[in-house]
């Protein structure tokens, strides 16, 4: 896997992980996350941030991935979020907070333990290879 996808997923998974924090910090009040616009502002911009990541990962990689994970949409929450701000409907940040968010980070944790796995293989071949 390429060096660079693999950093911008472990970023991703700390966006999730924060998103996750926030709504326990501030509660699963939907109508908390619409009055409260740091609420809502920290987990757009968490998302925003995540899209800007998805943009960056190299076609291969979301190509190969793509039925796990809909890139686009995700690249396109970004733009909305970040060109169409004050039409942001909140219901929809939110049940991508709340629905979306959480497979992601499950995404993002398999492949990091995925790649850590390779690595420890890659590791442990060596070191025999070493060893003869």
């Amino acid at each position: 896997m390429d060096r660079g996808d693999i950093q911008r997923i472990k970023h991703m998974k700390r966006y999730c992980e924060d998103i996750a924090g926030f709504i326990v910090r501030f509660g699963e009040d939907y109508k908390v996350f619409s009055t409260d616009s740091a609420y809502f502002n920290a987990i757009s911009m968490c998302i925003l941030q995540i899209g800007e990541l998805a943009n960056g990962l190299s076609d291969e990689f979301r190509s190969a991935t793509k039925e796990q994970v809909q890139w686009n949409l995700i690249r396109g929450m970004r733009n909305w979020i970040a060109h169409a701000y004050k039409e942001v409907e909140t219901d929809v940040v939110w049940g991508t907070a709340k629905d979306d968010i959480p497979s992601l980070l499950g995404f993002c944790n398999g492949i990091i333990e995925r790649v850590a796995k390779e690595e420890n293989k890659s590791k442990e071949r060596n070191r025999n290879d070493e060893a003869r």
